[in-house]
């Protein structure tokens, strides 16, 4: 049993997880970042893969996407900081990127230095179900990779439960119809959204993101699923204060 699905059969509710731009502030901050966060208390991490051309992202992930590709972060350099530290770690990380640079890489290098690293989670917003189910499913299985799918308020109710049939790790509920962001509350429709969601009878976890930025927002979001991921808040928590007292920001979020 992977990691990510051993927290979910311990901790099937109020799942947190974080979302940083690997290379940001700092070159060299993934590390701290981590360790931090594990010691905060966050179940999981998403480890952002800065990218040129970001389309999920909004204005603060775009941003620190670029600083940290101006800082000298690529992929080869972010899987070798990741080595470092996964004797000493035990979180469990997904890795959310985008499929070009899955494809620019060579998709079965990438999933070796996953594999080799720690990672068996995958968010790539890009990739075409058609794509993953025809050419990289038995791929991902051979190095242990589970592909997380992303829905949001237009998806289908087919789509759905097609996505739902395949997931072995969690489905993204996407929170809004809109890039990446922090939003100062969780509207009604966005809670009719979330309970049409569970109307289905999913077997899969349901994990929130996009515009969860506050313990009110975290909250809200976990009485209608099983966690939520926080983004841009702690992006720009780390852009503005650095990254020797994440604690507090955690504390602040899940208290």
């Amino acid at each position: 049993m992977s990691k990510i699905n051993q927290l979910f059969k311990e901790k099937p509710n109020r799942l947190c997880s974080v979302y940083f731009t690997s290379g940001y502030p700092n070159l060299n901050d993934t590390a701290t970042v981590i360790k931090g966060l594990e010691a905060a208390g966050v179940d999981f991490l998403e480890v952002g893969l800065p990218y040129s051309d970001p389309m999920a992202d909004g204005p603060t992930i775009q941003e620190s996407s670029s600083i940290a590709l101006k800082n000298g972060i690529n992929l080869d350099l972010i899987f070798n900081q990741l080595d470092e530290i996964k004797d000493e770690i035990n979180i469990p990380l997904v890795a959310m990127g985008y499929f070009n640079q899955v494809v620019r890489y060579g998709a079965e290098r990438f999933c070796k230095k996953c594999q080799s690293v720690g990672i068996e989670t995958l968010v790539l917003p890009d990739m075409p179900m058609i794509e993953y189910e025809n050419t990289y499913k038995a791929m991902f299985a051979e190095y242990g990779l589970s592909n997380v799918f992303l829905i949001t308020p237009q998806t289908s109710e087919e789509r759905i439960k097609k996505i739902d049939e395949m997931t072995d790790a969690f489905i993204y509920v996407v929170a809004s119809s809109s890039i990446t962001g922090a939003k100062g509350t969780i509207s009604d429709k966005q809670i009719a959204y979330f309970n049409r969601i569970k109307s289905y009878n999913l077997k899969s976890t349901l994990i929130a993101g996009f515009g969860i930025s506050s313990k009110d927002t975290f909250d809200t979001v976990c009485n209608h699923v099983n966690g939520a991921i926080i983004g841009s808040a702690f992006v720009k928590y780390v852009g503005t204060n650095g990254v020797d007292h994440i604690d507090a920001f955690v504390k602040d979020i899940i208290g």
